[in-house]
């Protein structure tokens, strides 16, 4: 038997909103729509509409401020996560409703699609193909029936959507929200926070990217400090080091093989495909794992076979476990928000850091945001504020991309309303691991501020890391 919402069938719907069915929700949930001038200081130009979804509170008496869940990316629609994300937010959504806003140019609203690539997973992390797809990509964009020029591109910036997302506020009724930020919506939330503080009453945030971040620079030293992590682990855990005892010369024997061309089967079609393996394309299958300590238990292994000639774990992995931004991710929208906000500051951050990743992202993303029309970014977007209302600061001590150094710079920003969680073995997204959904409800359902920063997070800490995973004697890789 299906437990429905008591709101189910029970009374009319509010103006704005219809009845409607989303992927992976068994039950009705309400729709609604506002219509947003792309540029705001053009009255008379082009709109857009900005699609949201409610999942009403279970209760007939709800709170009345709702939950607002921010998509990662950026480009992720938060739409298409709802049924995903749901059944982390049970207790909260038993009083509160839950509300999913497809940002402008993710998802239904307007969206900044490309064309999915057809190229087997490996080689999605060739950067000059990447450069290619793109710049044709930006071409059809310029064609789309909302982008009268190639500026119009620039009206996709996280200033903008996070007005848009206010309006969706204001045509809900509701004064104050609550916001939930994974990844690259927590900078959505601090600029949320920076615009409309009145209007915010609590908010978590999951693996903080703080708006002068300069993600392509940024993730060169973090990805480091993830792999540099793995050796430590292997060193210390006696299995694996008995079975990978030469894990990091391994590593640099396959670095020093490369180029070479590899003949592998595809881990999603099943096919025989030949690759050419490069560093970068090394580097990017092994940094998809890194974001999932689980994926990453399995890279000993993968990186020892490949050494010994036998690529397909290491294939496997790179394609399962791709990092985020290469699918379910509305491309050109992910690089007009990167080439608006973080390019401008990749000169002032200065080169990339001299590691393994090295200029790995920063090279794409100089070559990518060289030909795409920039939006502008006011200069208070770098700078976060003060808070006013509480703010929850929660990260992974594996991340490779928003470890807890972000967080810790953020959350001194913010000032005495801030609390920041480390959990130590966990790496990309924390908030569904363990009791962390319990944590995050007991903080925004605390009832007032000073109860919210006294919430108990220290069942995070003693999260394992997982063991490496190594395959019985005898077992051909």
């Amino acid at each position: 038997m299906t437990l429905l919402p008591a709101w189910a069938g029970a009374a009319p719907l509010p103006p704005g909103l219809s009845a409607c069915r989303i992927h992976g929700i068994r039950y009705e949930v309400r729709c609604g729509t506002v219509a947003r001038l792309l540029d705001p200081s053009r009255p008379q130009g082009p709109r857009i509409d900005v699609h949201y979804v409610v999942v009403p509170a279970v209760s007939r008496k709800g709170a009345p401020d709702p939950v607002f869940l921010l998509a990662g990316g950026p480009g992720q629609s938060a739409i298409s996560l709802a049924g995903d994300v749901l059944p982390l937010f049970a207790r909260l959504h038993n009083s509160r409703d839950l509300v999913f806003v497809d940002q402008r140019g993710t998802g239904r609203s307007a969206p900044l699609d490309c064309p999915r690539h057809s190229r087997a997973p490996l080689q999605l992390l060739d950067t000059d193909a990447e450069t290619r797809e793109l710049r044709q990509c930006r071409q059809e964009l310029e064609k789309l029936p909302y982008i009268g020029a190639p500026a119009d591109l620039g009206f996709f910036t996280t200033t903008l959507a996070m007005q848009d997302l206010d309006a969706v506020r204001e045509a809900l009724g509701a004064d104050t929200l609550n916001l939930i930020g994974a990844s690259y919506g927590t900078r959505a939330a601090l600029e949320y926070q920076r615009q409309f503080p009145a209007h915010l009453r609590r908010s978590v945030l999951d693996g903080v990217a703080p708006p002068d971040m300069v993600l392509p620079v940024s993730a060169a030293r973090d990805n480091e400090a993830a792999l540099q992590s793995l050796w430590s682990a292997c060193a210390t855990e006696p299995a694996c080091q008995a079975a990978f005892p030469h894990l990091q010369g391994d590593w640099t024997s396959l670095k020093t093989s490369l180029p070479r061309d590899v003949t592998v089967r595809d881990p999603r079609s099943g096919r025989q495909v030949t690759l050419r393996l490069t560093l970068p394309v090394l580097l990017g299958a092994v940094r998809g794992p890194l974001y999932s300590p689980v994926f990453a238990a399995a890279l000993p292994q993968a990186i020892t076979a490949a050494a010994h000639g036998s690529f397909e774990p290491l294939v496997t992995l790179g394609g399962f476990a791709a990092p985020p931004g290469r699918e379910g991710l509305a491309a050109g929208m992910h690089f007009r928000v990167i080439c608006a906000e973080d390019a401008p500051l990749m000169d002032r951050a200065g080169a990339a850091p001299a590691n393994e990743f090295g200029d790995l992202f920063a090279d794409l993303y100089a070559r990518v945001c060289a030909e795409w029309p920039r939006g502008a970014v006011p200069a208070q977007f770098y700078a976060v504020q003060r808070a006013v209302a509480p703010v929850l600061l929660l990260s992974g001590g594996l991340d490779p991309m928003t470890p807890p150094r972000h967080a810790e710079r953020v959350a001194a920003q913010l000032g005495p309303q801030a609390l920041a969680v480390t959990v130590p073995n966990a790496a990309h997204g924390v908030m569904s691991i363990g009791c962390l959904s319990d944590v995050i409800y007991r903080f925004i359902n605390a009832p007032d501020s000073a109860a919210a920063l006294a919430v108990d997070a220290t069942c995070a800490r003693t999260i394992p890391r997982p063991l490496a995973f190594i395959l019985p004697p005898g077992t051909d890789p």
